[in-house]
């Protein structure tokens, strides 16, 4: 495993150790470590995920549970966290009531995480679980948030890893939050950090730039992606580009001043193209007949306009969904010790 460490641009020098120390004062000596593990059609995973997890966790002395959130899955996989449940005390089990998509299942694995400190991450195993351990010696350095660098992605297609890559770029210019490139939700967060993000209500939840939003001291530590473990992605090539653009319309205004600026731009352009015909027909008495020229601005300016409407009804849809204040998720029932407890919201 890489053991070089990715800084965090926000302080350096002398600002930045009086803040740790100050930090590693307060930490717990025996912290409390939560994994927060959400599922969907994930029955395959489980056994190899808690076989290979829970030894490491053991062997490296931490006291931990496992959050998982199982997300409207349809087939045995509740029923199969329920039997490793009922054998490990360790394990407690949030079922939400139907699929609400992942970011909003990692936001309930957060929201009933007991940890000081939380490690989301999947259960294909494409999250080391191996790295909890360096993460966990930066906590004690003081960090708030050590995340995982991908330095090595093999086990995605050429196509993933160039969409991601410009992706990280097309955010990072657009957005005043910026997010590290090549890093997931698969990080270490301190309860103080938690706190913070449990008090952000919006419904269209993009956790990589939430996670970022909320500042302190961070440190990220390069490790090679591994390939999927079990099963397969749930996640293809429409849902990613939708998971895309939530993340940039989330964080970022630019795309609708963007197009104020191309409105500016062809205004002027009309403006002096007019001036242009003006002057050539008193000047030497020629008409313009392009009946052709006319049709591809007319058509020209109809696609700039359907295309911009389109970008604020992004907006603007986003803002009906935040205005109508639905909650982000709806618990079945927390299992825990084979029992039922009272839902959580």
């Amino acid at each position: 495993m890489p053991e070089s460490v990715v800084p965090h641009p926000r302080l350096s020098g002398n600002a930045l150790e009086r803040q740790l120390a100050g930090q590693r004062e307060r930490r717990p000596a025996s912290p409390l470590l939560s994994l927060v593990v959400p599922v969907f059609n994930e029955e395959e995973s489980i056994d190899l995920f808690l076989d290979t997890v829970v030894p490491l966790m053991e062997r490296d002395g931490f006291r931990f549970e496992i959050v998982f959130v199982n997300d409207g899955s349809r087939d045995n996989t509740l029923a199969h966290l329920l039997d490793r449940g009922a054998l490990d005390r360790r394990l407690r089990i949030v079922n939400l009531s139907r699929n609400f998509g992942k970011e909003a299942a990692l936001t309930a694995g957060i929201d009933h995480a007991r940890g000081d400190v939380i490690v989301p991450m999947d259960i294909d195993l494409q999250d080391p679980p191996e790295l909890i351990e360096p993460f966990m010696a930066r906590w004690r350095e003081g960090y708030d948030i050590v995340y995982g660098v991908r330095t090595q992605r093999a086990s995605d297609t050429a196509a993933k890893r160039l969409s991601a890559n410009w992706f990280y770029r097309v955010f990072n210019t657009m957005s005043p939050v910026r997010i590290p490139e090549n890093v997931g939700d698969f990080r270490l967060v301190d309860r103080r950090a938690v706190q913070v993000l449990r008090q952000l209500p919006e419904r269209n939840r993009f956790m990589k730039g939430l996670f970022a939003w909320v500042g302190f001291n961070a440190v990220g530590v390069p490790y090679e992606r591994p390939p999927r473990a079990a099963g397969s992605s749930k996640f293809n090539l429409w849902r990613l580009w939708n998971f895309a653009l939530d993340g940039v319309v989330s964080f970022s205004t630019a795309p609708l001043r963007a197009w104020f600026y191309v409105g500016v731009v062809i205004a002027a352009i009309a403006v002096l193209y007019a001036l242009f015909i003006v002057t050539r027909v008193l000047i030497f008495g020629i008409d313009t007949p392009g009946y052709a020229s006319l049709l591809i601005a007319v058509l020209l300016m109809g696609a700039i306009q359907l295309l911009s409407l389109g970008i604020i009804g992004e907006y603007l849809g986003r803002l009906f969904l935040e205005v109508k204040g639905r909650p982000i998720y709806v618990v079945e029932g927390v299992y825990e010790n084979g029992d039922v407890q009272a839902p959580k919201s």
